[in-house]
């Protein structure tokens, strides 16, 4: 069977600077690929809705002017290293290597930025721009930062980096007009949902920093290291999600509240979340299909459906919930499954005690 790659490689690749955007080691390609294919179904469901919406895209390049967009640009552009073949060659090879591997026509630029927090980014109305900092080159390895660029340029496919602009927009704004009530009420109601959104779409990144990668060891080390430093002999994977277990599952209601309140002014999901929903996707039956190139194509997103895609989000939400062993979700499951004693329910998971009151059971035993 002939590799993707091969095929790539005879036909040239994508050219950029003279060079053919090929990459450095045999990794499979996916032509025309849909970012339907790794997007988070929740993430996927607002993006085929935006798509939909007639003049979507006309109204937010109207905003373009209202926008930092340009002031982003020029400050990167005069403050920051544009990455190349002359600066920082090796970022830019893995840059075009990935969008080689997703098959992204046009290659985006890409910044580093004197920063020692460790981040990236992807945003732009018009076109996006990849902006990593210092902090992040310096902490991980060749194949960590593949699969970070590749998160970068799954971005750019979807389409992310012009509703994360929007999100800094309304970030900005809702603490200009913080002291108008109601308007910044308003506007902090739409940036609760874009950061919802948000964080779903960070999932769905990570899953196109795994398809470039194609390594999930890689994927796993790089967000242990964004958590804990670069330290990797002093971590361990499987204790690594050993937490992200025991921080879904452990403590009562009041840890469940707790849990969402630190969430909400979050844009990203958190670390050990990240790699047990990754791992958890790279064992799915979803990705083994992509890699054996079966995945939907890009020339099919104008025929997807608004409400197929919200049923199958509808779907993914359901079943995380019946799936999930937060004390919050499982109580709302015993409810919608007619669980009896719900004071006892209450007191238990408020408590920590599981329904039990002095040894004696108040209420049904909960599943193990």
């Amino acid at each position: 069977m002939t590799d993707d790659n091969d095929h790539g490689r005879r036909d040239g690749g994508h050219e950029n600077g003279g060079h053919e955007n090929v990459p450095s080691r045999q990794r499979r390609r996916f032509p025309g690929i849909s970012s339907r294919a790794y997007e988070h179904p929740a993430d996927r469901s607002a993006l085929v809705a935006l798509r939909k919406l007639s003049g979507f895209d006309t109204v937010f390049k109207a905003l373009s002017g209202l926008l930092p967009e340009r002031s982003l640009r020029l400050l990167f552009l005069s403050d920051s290293v544009r990455v190349s073949d002359a600066q920082f060659a090796h970022l830019n090879t893995m840059l075009r290597d990935a969008c080689y591997i997703l098959d992204l026509e046009k290659v985006p630029p890409m910044y580093v930025t004197m920063d020692p927090n460790p981040n990236a980014m992807c945003i732009g109305l018009d076109e996006p721009i990849i902006v990593v900092t210092t902090g992040l080159v310096e902490l991980l390895d060749e194949e960590e930062m593949r699969a970070v660029v590749g998160h970068e340029v799954g971005h750019a496919l979807s389409g992310h980096a012009v509703y994360r602009t929007i999100l800094l927009f309304l970030t900005n704004l809702a603490l200009k007009v913080a002291w108008i009530p109601l308007g910044n009420l308003a506007i902090m109601a739409i940036v609760t949902a874009l950061r919802e959104w948000f964080r779903k779409s960070e999932l769905s990144a990570d899953r196109a920093g795994l398809l470039v990668g194609q390594d999930l060891k890689a994927s796993m080390r790089g967000l242990m290291k964004i958590a804990g430093g670069n330290h990797l002999h002093e971590m361990n994977v499987d204790a690594f999600l050993e937490q992200a277990e025991e921080y879904e599952a452990g403590g009562d209601l009041r840890d469940s509240v707790l849990k969402i309140m630190n969430m909400l002014p979050r844009t990203h999901p958190f670390t050990t979340v990240r790699a047990a929903e990754l791992k958890k996707w790279a064992e799915s039956r979803d990705y083994q299909r992509i890699m054996d190139g079966h995945y939907p194509r890009r020339d099919e997103d104008g025929d997807t459906s608004v409400s197929d895609s919200f049923r199958q989000s509808a779907s993914s939400y359901a079943d995380d919930m019946r799936s999930s062993k937060d004390p919050l979700m499982k109580l709302v499951n015993d409810i919608a499954g007619g669980a009896g004693d719900l004071g006892g329910k209450l007191r238990g998971k408020f408590t920590g005690q599981n329904g039990r009151q002095g040894g004696q059971d108040s209420g049904p035993t909960e599943e193990k």
